[in-house]
């Protein structure tokens, strides 16, 4: 299970250090308000997607809580198919749905799970409550 802070779930974006911390920035400065997820890390950990309404704890590397949001949409989607308008939506600064691909592709391979096509993408959007 992921952990919990005040009965919430957490949302740690990315990797300890320099990315979450970029990420998180980009969240409580408003230009982030979507991330995208693998389905298969919510079975591993046992947990139930995010659903509209769910408030979640934004967590720094130290798993204090920076900020909360407000999940305002859940879609899981095939690699191949996630659209540009939620790839922009995460704020990352790609220039295109190719380009948002191949930094997703790289990071999940970098971090031990790679992905291809088929792979199913949990695509969650937030305001920041």
């Amino acid at each position: 299970m992921w952990p919990r802070i005040g009965g919430l779930r957490t949302l740690a974006l990315g990797t300890p250090g320099d990315l979450r911390t970029r990420l998180n920035t980009l969240v409580l400065s408003g230009a982030k308000t979507a991330t995208a997820g693998l389905l298969d890390e919510y079975a591993e950990e046992a947990e139930e997607l995010e659903y509209v309404g769910e408030r979640l704890a934004l967590v720094d590397d130290h798993d204090t809580q920076v900020g909360v949001v407000e999940v305002t949409g859940v879609e899981v989607t095939r690699f191949a198919e996630v659209p540009w308008e939620f790839a922009r939506a995460e704020g990352e600064g790609d220039r295109s749905i190719e380009e948002w691909r191949a930094g997703h592709a790289a990071y999940w391979a970098r971090i031990g799970t790679p992905v291809g096509d088929d792979t199913e993408v949990v695509c969650i959007r937030f305001r920041l409550v």
